[in-house]
């Protein structure tokens, strides 16, 4: 098992930052990719970042690209800074871990990551 937790969200102003974080703990052994993915209110949940330290691969959302920098240390915590902040980034955040399938690769589906956080909400105003 892998434990996930966020922090990090709350209440910006539209083009302001914030920075989540996601600490992992338990079996981190066996996690060779961490992710985040969003749902704002009446929509499916999508793709935000990912990171395979594996292959050193990061991928990004087009919607999020140059404003979001997914990153993770060597203390089993992933980071996503989010600048320029939008209206439309209001959603709750999840964090996801991968310790199954190709460990080539970013994957944007969320059936591909095994192990999900409890999400931290981010409210971006006008």
């Amino acid at each position: 098992q892998v434990h996930l937790v966020e922090s990090g969200g709350g209440l910006v102003q539209a083009g302001g930052s914030l920075s989540l974080s996601c600490t992992a703990s338990g079996r981190t052994f066996s996690t060779y990719a961490m992710g985040w993915f969003r749902q704002a209110p009446g929509k499916e949940r999508e793709f935000v970042a990912t990171r395979n330290w594996i292959t050193r691969s990061t991928s990004y959302a087009d919607s999020v690209k140059g404003r979001f920098t997914i990153s993770r240390d060597s203390a089993n915590t992933l980071y996503l800074q989010m600048n320029s902040l939008k209206p439309e980034d209001t959603a709750v955040f999840y964090c996801a871990a991968r310790t199954r399938g190709p460990t080539y690769g970013d994957s944007i589906y969320s059936g591909d990551y095994d192990y999900w956080g409890q999400g931290t909400q981010v409210t971006v105003s006008l």
